[in-house]
């Protein structure tokens, strides 16, 4: 099965220079929990409601400030006609949930772990991607519920 067949393809997206306060607006709107970040509408990194809750709270960052110093750099990102194994690869090694999904330079969907375990096929599967990409993005989650 290729991602295509399993991505969101709305993306919410920004561009570098909105606002922090800009993205949040966004997530809470369209009721995502991350936004692409764009230059030129090219894809260069990702904001997590996680990455802007610590950007803001955590680390004394002004909601005005421009959302492409946030984002998590260098943007990972899976091609369109790629393998639901091939993604769930990348997303272990790379420790991340969500995977925007590219086709030439054009972004035209994103693939989350919520995603590859719902629409996997059958239960088993979805089960086995989920534990491997939360396991991989949540390591220190991972150890302490298992009694490490």
């Amino acid at each position: 099965m290729r991602i295509s067949e399993v991505m969101t393809e709305g993306v919410v997206t920004a561009a570098t220079q909105d606002s922090l306060r800009r993205v949040g607006e966004l997530m809470r709107d369209r009721n995502v929990g991350s936004v692409v970040i764009c230059d030129g509408g090219r894809p260069v990194g990702v904001i997590t409601d996680r990455d802007l809750a610590l950007a803001v709270v955590a680390d004394d960052v002004d909601a005005g400030d421009a959302a492409g110093s946030q984002a998590s750099r260098p943007l990972v990102t899976g091609q369109v006609e790629m393998d639901i194994e091939e993604a769930v690869a990348l997303m272990v090694q790379h420790r991340i949930r969500r995977l925007p999904v590219i086709d030439g330079e054009d972004l035209v969907g994103i693939v989350t772990i919520d995603d590859l375990a719902v629409r996997a096929g059958d239960l088993h599967q979805a089960q086995q991607i989920t534990a491997e990409v939360a396991k991989a993005a949540l390591p220190e989650f991972y150890f302490h519920q298992r009694g490490g």
